[in-house]
């Protein structure tokens, strides 16, 4: 019987998104990978998989599957080299395991990583049924039927050390530990005995499953920690947390997202940066905080997304979020040339797609949706706003209004065909953002938005909406009448909106094609391995990079250097 049709997210949060060639072991109805190619669609993914109905599933949805048993066909591939190979419970059931990971991994590829999820024969359930005498098998889980080989974190070391393999990183699944920890308890008075650590027992005893990741050679490590703002409107999950978690599935790089200037204690042999996120580093306050985000050696990097020109809260005389720190990092090349003023070292990266999103919309007929969602837009809308209320009027009930957080654009509408969301936060925005069928993308030509991201466009486009968009910023992205729809006065917004309304299959075509697109170039996997290489680049010339730094704000010279 195969197993449910389901994925473990801690085991695909551990697939490396650089991988270009991944190997699944007992790839079941192939759930794992359809999720993988989601994040890296460029992936080829492979499958080996024993029962003929999930194999028949998973060849609907991965690059290729073969239907084998892997003791008797070990690598039905030939000789093809893989990034990643995948064991998601499945040694445990093999005669074999340690020939069939041996005989694996010398297909890995240099600096490749193979990934274990195994069940932990130590898990406190399995002791309580040996000692109450109720233990037996069972269909699923620790006590499957099927399970042949019991594996514990040391014998599945040794098993990777005998397939010449090391360890890179261990993270345990659990479950209950409510219930671990009062079996601990119970059992206190004889782990005494046995003169046995009680929290050393409990560490063991509490994960169902281990996920291991291991490779040939223990990679060069990179910590990258990160601050981040509250999240409103999307830009800290683009920004910072979906840029981190891909970074985490690198066994190179260890992450962490903190609230505090003080980062974590960095090993003298790793190389580290800071990365803050939207700080306001003004004055002595400011010079005090970078001082802590420097004190443990690592390079500090402000992420910014917006014209720093143009915002209130850094028009003062002593701003050091550009000039304080060793390097900036933002979204766009007119945004960099900015701040390139203040400090030479920008990196930049665009924002990109963590996930390909399933597509909703144009489900009902004879209906649009026209969305607009934004913060601080309120003077982007008014030119339009007659031209969208002259096309409410010769649309009637064919075309609705969804509008996020932005009550005077909801209100200056004159149509009963409407509905508002007050701000919510980005899981919310992008649901009523994947029920729209177009989305309204205005930007008015000023020296700020020029040094915005096309970020509304690839969010729209990943969800197959339709942008209707002004040519500030979004020319860029968008051929008119091919992944989009621009539009300069507020008669031609008048006349393609009626267009999109009058004739649903074009834009649901353009807006297909956009999504191609996005899912083609603008992907976060295929950018990560070029953000790793900037830290390292940076962190190779940190003499340097502190000696600037000492040069334009003195106040922080040596900070940080002798460590």
């Amino acid at each position: 019987m195969p197993y449910p049709d389901v994925l473990n997210p801690e085991l695909i949060d551990r697939i490396p998104l650089s991988a270009r060639n991944v190997l699944d072991v007992g790839c079941g109805g192939g759930a794992l990978g359809a999720e993988y190619k989601r994040r890296n669609p460029k992936a080829r993914y492979f499958g080996i998989e024993l029962d003929p109905a999930a194999a028949r599933l998973a060849a609907t949805r991965l690059d290729a599957v073969a239907q084998v048993d892997v003791e008797a066909d070990p690598l039905p591939f030939g000789d093809a080299v893989f990034d990643c190979i995948l064991y998601g419970d499945v040694l445990e059931h093999l005669r074999d395991p340690w020939a069939v990971l041996g005989l694996h991994a010398r297909h890995l590829a240099a600096g490749g990583v193979v990934v274990i999820c195994m069940p932990n024969a130590e898990h406190w359930s399995f002791v309580e049924r040996l000692l109450r005498g109720t233990w037996d098998y069972e269909r699923l889980g620790l006590f499957d039927a099927t399970h042949l080989r019991w594996f514990t974190p040391e014998t599945t070391q040794r098993a990777l050390a005998g397939a010449g393999l090391v360890a890179c990183d261990v993270v345990a699944r659990v479950f209950d530990r409510p219930a671990a920890e009062r079996f601990a308890r119970a059992m206190l008075p004889a782990l005494r005995t046995l003169g046995i650590d009680p929290e050393a027992y409990l560490t063991r005893a509490a994960p169902l499953q281990h996920v291991w990741r291991a490779s040939r050679t223990v990679p060069d490590r990179l910590q990258v920690v990160s601050t981040m703002l509250p999240p409103v409107g999307g830009v800290s999950e683009v920004r910072v947390s979906e840029p981190m978690r891909a970074l985490a599935a690198e066994p190179s790089v260890v992450t962490a997202i903190i609230e505090s200037f003080a980062p974590p204690e960095r090993p003298d042999d790793m190389p580290g940066v800071f990365v803050l996120h939207r700080p306001r580093l003004v004055g002595e306050p400011g010079l005090a905080q970078l001082r802590q985000a420097m004190a443990g050696g690592h390079l500090v990097i402000c992420e910014f997304d917006d014209n720093p020109e143009y915002l209130t809260a850094l028009k003062h005389p002593e701003v050091l979020n550009f000039s304080g720190v060793h390097a900036v990092q933002t979204t766009t090349p007119a945004l960099a040339e900015v701040l390139r003023r203040y400090n030479p070292e920008v990196g930049v990266f665009a924002n990109a797609l963590a996930r390909v999103p399933d597509v909703v919309n144009h489900t009902a007929p004879g209906r649009q949706t026209l969305f607009f969602g934004g913060i601080n837009r309120e003077n982007e809308w008014p030119p339009y706003i007659a031209a969208l209320n002259q096309a409410a009027a010769q649309a009637g009930e064919r075309l609705h209004f969804s509008i996020v957080a932005d009550r005077g654009l909801f209100d200056a509408l004159e149509t009963p065909h409407k509905s508002f969301t007050p701000l919510c936060d980005y899981e919310t925005y992008q649901e009523l953002l994947a029920r729209s069928e177009i989305c309204f993308m205005p930007l008015s030509d000023t020296p700020f938005n020029r040094c915005k991201s096309d970020l509304k466009f690839i969010e729209a486009a990943s969800l197959r909406v339709t942008a209707l968009a002004s040519p500030t910023v979004y020319a860029g992205s968008i051929v008119d009448g091919e992944n989009g729809i621009l539009f300069r006065t507020p008669e031609e917004l008048t006349q393609r909106l009626l267009r999109l309304v009058a004739n649903p299959e074009i834009g649901q075509a353009i807006a297909a094609a956009a999504r191609e697109q996005v899912v083609r170039e603008r992907m976060l996997a295929d950018q990560i391995a070029r953000r790793i290489a900037w830290y390292r680049a940076l962190w190779a010339r940190r003499a340097e990079l502190r000696a600037a730094l000492a040069a334009r704000v003195p106040g922080l010279a040596g900070i940080g250097a002798g460590v």
